[in-house]
């Protein structure tokens, strides 16, 4: 199914994540608080209100400042530094083309991909 719920700002795809329809339900149906902004002790993701909170973007593909501090220092503390390296390339390429082809685009073509 595609829906732009699953659409984060930062790049990633929700419909591939193991805690969709457990422990979060997509970054936009949630507002940008998933499960582990409690777990990190934060209200709200900060990417998330970087982005459409404070500068109302449907992105961060879309920001002239990106990619901004807070995208290339936000993590996971449970990845090593190659799979956050990783991470970051792989949004930062689903950005450019999401910017490039649009949200519903790239939603018909993740959401094809096998997670």
């Amino acid at each position: 199914m595609i829906d732009v719920n699953f659409a984060p700002v930062c790049g990633l795809y929700c419909g591939h994540c193991e805690f969709l329809g457990n422990e979060c339900n997509g970054c936009g149906l949630v507002d940008g608080r998933p499960f582990w902004t409690g777990l990190m002790q934060m209200d709200v993701c900060p990417i998330h209100d970087c982005c459409r909170n404070r500068k109302q973007m449907e992105h961060c593909g879309l920001c002239e400042d990106f990619p901004c501090a807070t995208f290339l220092e936000l993590r996971d503390p449970g990845m090593s530094d190659e799979e956050f390296q990783r991470s970051l390339k792989a949004r930062q390429t689903a950005l450019a083309r999401r910017r490039e082809v649009g949200t519903d685009q790239w939603l018909q073509e993740v959401g094809t991909e096998h997670g």
